[in-house]
């Protein structure tokens, strides 16, 4: 077997291969990831920063937004440290109990993320389509409970996954080709009938991403209905605006999200595709959501300038 302590079927050790076929270019592959990871923590780092501050921000959309950027900061940092590890000192070796963590915290926050762009998709419904009980409706110990029901949410589905893992038997090896732990890639390596495990995940999988995705879908189809019918065509173009950033966070999410998922357990990838989508999955989203928000809201890029010490031309 690949791992000197594999001496039962219960392995304390995992080793993470990082990107098989590509172990010559790990060095380089990490200077993206690790570029992306720098930017990821700076961007949403000064997104709080600038949310905290300015008591003009302090709307629902933007408290939402908060609880995204910092879902995007522990799901980065879950992964990206010890993927540097494997493609800078290859150091492989990843203990049972920390891989059973990642696991726990990609998929639950990764449902987290989910309820909150269903959260700020709901944010915009109300707002433009019933502005005028939108501080009614969506008043700050309402958006409180929304976030403390989708991180229960997420921390529920997910809990039972690193129960049901660790007590897997694990007959076939130990080595995990991918840079970081995953669900199914530990499912495959079981020698017991996991079926019912994989659909309870099926199962969770579809009633929160899934059910998230579809109920997003609907309500901007409504919220497309209601700006079509706006008398003004200003007032048109801005409420386009505002939803073009929504749409462009959670299409950089769901794509990636569901081919990862997909291709996981019913698709035939290339193991070095799949990793590296995986992967920007993880990254890609956490890198852009500051960005995207920084640009096309004035009010968080004028108030980004100012922290930075710039004066906006």
């Amino acid at each position: 077997m690949a791992a000197s302590n594999w001496t039962t079927l219960h392995p304390s050790t995992f080793i993470l291969l990082g990107i098989p076929g590509l172990e010559a270019a790990h060095v380089w592959i990490s200077i993206p990831f690790c570029s992306v990871y720098i930017l990821s923590l700076l961007g949403n780092g000064l997104l709080l920063a600038v949310i905290k501050t300015e008591p003009r921000l302090h709307e629902p959309m933007y408290l939402f937004l908060c609880m995204l950027a910092l879902a995007d900061l522990v799901i980065s940092t879950t992964t990206l440290p010890k993927t540097l590890c494997i493609f800078w000192f290859s150091d492989r070796a990843i203990h049972i109990n920390a891989c059973l963590a990642q696991i726990f915290l990609i998929h639950s926050l990764s449902i987290m993320e989910s309820g909150f762009m269903l959260a700020m998709a709901f944010d915009r419904y109300v707002a433009i389509c019933n502005p005028l009980r939108h501080s009614d409706i969506l008043t700050n110990r309402v958006v409180a409970n929304i976030g403390l029901f989708i991180v229960m949410r997420g921390a529920i589905f997910m809990g039972p996954h690193p129960f049901l893992l660790k007590r897997l038997p694990y007959c076939r090896t130990n080595v995990i080709s991918h840079t970081y732990c995953e669900f199914m890639a530990l499912v495959k390596l079981a020698c017991e009938d996991t079926t019912i495990m994989s659909a309870y995940s099926l199962t969770v999988a579809f009633l929160a991403g899934g059910l998230d995705f579809i109920l997003i879908v609907v309500s901007y189809i409504l919220i497309l209905q209601a700006v079509f019918r706006l008398p003004s065509k200003e007032a048109r173009h801005k409420s386009l605006g505002t939803c073009g950033s929504h749409v462009c966070i959670m299409l950089m999410f769901y794509t990636p999200a569901g081919f990862t998922y997909f291709s996981h357990r019913f698709g035939h990838v290339a193991p070095h595709v799949h990793i590296l989508i995986a992967n920007m999955y993880l990254l890609f989203p956490p890198m852009m959501n500051p960005i995207i928000y920084g640009v096309r809201t004035p009010a968080i890029r004028q108030r980004a300038l100012h922290i930075l010490g710039i004066k906006p031309a």
